[in-house]
Formats: structure tokens, sequence, C-alpha cells
């Protein structure tokens, strides 16, 4: 087992400097550098400053310039907002600047708020038909002449400038949630990404049955590497946790309506919106204590 950290630069209000934000994400970035972890990730989100990276790859490049050793990854970039050789090319050039400790991840997108504004108000569950057009078409740019005619891009003969320093690509990893997902990444020999975050660890049994199901069902495919993201605090003292769950509720609670079309949004910033739990209710603290590390 290997450990790694996803760090969102966050505001959440308008007295937060946007420089401190950037000093902050960094500090954690160099703290895990020299601690032995694998991986930092860094997301992609428009239009909110609860998780700001309009482009993962200038933070990734910001903090290989800061590191050493780390590997240095997206999680991830939304398949539907892309262009193929845009993604491609960037992506080589980071992973140049990187000296080769690029992952990739790609995903199909799940904030609804975002597509309403990136992906002219498609529903977000429509973003894995460009995830799957994408993936097997980043491959063929990073390594040699591709002209495409899809049903979502078109060009002639291209390729990928620069081509990546790490042969023949960087990892690539998808996101996965559903069983047609696990399957498509194990097709594609790509690692996987799993976010349930908060959710009880229950859900991180539920996804790990699915992996299982999508290599017994690709037997001659190789075991991906799977990555899960969990929200994660240390404390020092027992009875700090209650104002470490207050917050924590009330992030996931600006979280939450940017699935759907019922959260609001003022000046980037989230409002608090009431998370539902299914037929049990509304989360609650002890409910945020369960999905915690």
């Amino acid at each position: 087992m290997k450990f790694s950290i996803g760090i969102n630069m966050e505001r959440v209000s308008p007295s937060d400097s946007m420089q401190s934000e950037i000093a902050y994400a960094l500090d954690r970035v160099k703290m895990a550098d020299g601690g032995g972890f694998d991986i930092a990730w860094a997301a992609e989100h428009h239009c909110i400053n609860l998780t700001i990276g309009p482009n993962p790859f200038n933070i990734l490049t910001h903090w290989a310039a800061n590191t050493s050793r780390i590997r240095l990854g997206t999680a991830v970039l939304v398949a539907p907002y892309w262009h193929p050789i845009r993604l491609a090319s960037e992506a080589a050039l980071t992973d140049h600047y990187s000296e080769g400790r690029l992952e990739v991840g790609l995903g199909r997108g799940a904030f609804q708020y975002e597509f309403d504004r990136m992906g002219d108000g498609m529903p977000h569950v429509q973003g894995g038909q460009y995830l799957r057009e994408m993936v097997p078409l980043v491959k063929k740019l990073w390594q040699a002449d591709c002209a495409h005619d899809g049903k979502f891009w078109k060009f002639p003969l291209s390729t990928s400038v620069p081509r990546p320093t790490q042969v023949p690509f960087p990892p690539l990893w998808i996101s996965a949630r559903n069983p047609d997902s696990f399957n498509f990444a194990v097709l594609e020999e790509t690692d996987i990404l799993s976010a349930p975050l908060f959710k009880p660890f229950q859900e991180v049994r539920n996804l790990a049955n699915k992996l299982e199901t999508a290599c017994r069902n690709n037997p001659s495919k190789p075991r991906p590497r799977w990555t899960v993201l969990r929200q994660t605090v240390v404390y020092e003292k027992k009875e700090d946790w209650n104002a470490i769950a207050d917050y924590a509720l009330s992030h996931g609670r600006r979280f939450e309506g940017l699935f759907s079309t019922r959260g609001v949004v003022e000046n980037g910033f989230p409002q608090a919106v009431d998370i539902d739990k299914g037929e049990t209710g509304r989360l609650t603290l002890g409910d945020i204590g369960e999905g915690t590390l």
C-alpha cells in the first residue's frame, strides 16, 4: 500500500487570500514529498472558490519546481472540457517540466454546476462518452501522427508536441464509480481512481467489489493500481474532533449542491445545502466520523 495526497486550493470567504492558499497547498505538497508520499494530486474545477483548479497542469508545474521526488497527478481532468490535442500536448510538456513525474487522471466530470457553464448545459452523465473517445486517442497522439474522425472530435494528421518524456507515455488513470467505468479502465489498461471521500467505509467495499468484477471479466488484462481518495484528518486531542467534524460537515454541505442544479454560488462561493443521505435522512456529524480517516 502507498499513500498519496490530494490538495485543493480552497477559499471559503472573500477574506481568504489567494496567495495564502497557493502557499498553503505548496507547503503540504512539500511535506508529502519529504515524508515519502507517492503522488500529489490536483483537481480540475471551474467557477468555484471551494476548489480552485482551472488548469491542473499549471498547479503541477508549480509543485514540480518546488519538489524533488513525489509524483504529480491530475485528479481529474474533465474530458468534455478538453480538446484531445491540447490535453496531450499540455500533459506532455508538464511531463518534461516535472522530469518524468506526471500521472494523468481523466474523468467524465461530476458537477452539473460546471457542466452548465463549461459543457453547454449537457447532463454531466453524458461526459462518459467523451472520456471513452478521449482515452485511446490521447495514447495515439503521444506516440505518433494520428488523424481522427470521431463523434466529438475531428482533425487531420496531428501529434502531441512535445512528446512525453516517459515512454511510451505517462501513466493514465480513469475515475471510476460504476461497473462500466471500472470495466472500461481495465480494458484500456489504465489505473483507476475512486473518490468516496467522506462516505461510509461500506462505499469503499462496494467500489472494491466492482474492481474485482471488472478484473474477473477481463482475465487477459493486467490488474490496475487502484487509488481511493478519502477525507483524512490528523489531530492531537480527542476533544478536537467536534470542531473538525463540524467544519467537514459545513464543507460537505457547500460541496454537495454542485452535483445538481440546486446549488447556489455567489461570486464563486458555493452556499450550503442539506446533504441527502438517501432513505436514512440527512448527513450528520456521526456520519462524517464514520467516513473520515
